[in-house]
């Protein structure tokens, strides 16, 4: 996999799909690895250049110490466009990697549009992820072995009857997570990028199309968050997904790659 260095930290990226198509970023989530785009990645081969860094702190890349901001991470993501080359790019983002878009979209008029899912703009007004289930996605049961403790942090971000719904992919899953995901203090650091991240007040100036996508059964990062985002960018359109969770776009993943191919072939 191709690496970029930036102030000393290296960013480990996969490239799929087509190189002469448009490009697309695609930014995970808090402690996730780049395996959770694997099935948007796979819908976008045909068509669009697909990038997929991992975040500093998680999987193949640098993991220095922390605390980390969205806007250092949003660097990050910005040298990974000067090492590839690219003029104009495409960003989707959930959770913290939505957070991570904005920032770069701020910073960065490479940024063409905007797929934000199951983000918050942050600030006062953003509704927080309630207390307990902020105790559960990262307090684990001191007993539970490596792969009962992921199964345990990511219940809140699934709906019920998931784990029983698609067994074997839930245990890819966890696979992919040991394998990929970021080290504890990696994400430690992370969250401390969350906790600060605040862009209310500053994406009215976003002139990009924006598609705001979340679930609205999202214990994590409740849904009202998709309205606060709709409000403040200019050019948002919001679909919601009834009864979805945070990882919705796991879960219902052919409707919601199926709608951002839709946005981007529109915008692209």
């Amino acid at each position: 996999m191709p690496t970029v260095t930036r102030d000393g930290v290296t960013i480990d990226y996969a490239v799929d799909g087509d190189p002469s198509g448009p490009a697309v970023l695609l930014l995970e989530g808090l402690g996730y690895g780049r395996w959770m785009w694997r099935w948007l990645a796979e819908a976008l081969a045909d068509d669009y250049e697909v990038l997929r860094p991992d975040n500093r702190g998680t999987g193949d890349s640098d993991a220095p110490e922390g605390p980390y901001t969205a806007a250092e991470m949003a660097a990050d993501a910005s040298a990974v466009l000067d090492d590839r080359g690219v003029d104009a790019v495409h960003v989707c983002g959930a959770s913290m990697g939505g957070m991570i878009a904005q920032e770069l979209a701020l910073g960065d008029d490479r940024v063409a549009s905007l797929t934000l899912l199951c983000t918050s703009p942050g600030g006062e007004e953003a509704a927080p992820t309630p207390p307990e289930v902020q105790e559960h996605i990262f307090a684990a049961p001191e007993d539970a072995d490596p792969r009962e403790r992921i199964r345990y942090l990511m219940e809140p971000a699934v709906s019920e009857g998931f784990y029983d719904r698609e067994p074997e992919l839930v245990e890819d899953i966890v696979d992919w997570r040991l394998a990929g995901d970021a080290t504890p203090a990696g994400r430690e650091a992370q969250v401390a990028a969350v906790a600060a991240f605040d862009a209310s007040d500053r994406l009215g100036d976003l002139d990009v199309p924006a598609l705001v996508l979340h679930g609205t059964a999202d214990r994590v990062l409740p849904v009202e968050n998709a309205d606060l985002l709709a409000e403040r960018l200019p050019h948002a359109d919001v679909d919601l997904f009834d009864g979805g969770p945070h990882l919705f776009f796991i879960e219902e993943r052919e409707r919601v790659n199926d709608r951002i191919r839709g946005f981007l072939g529109e915008v692209a």
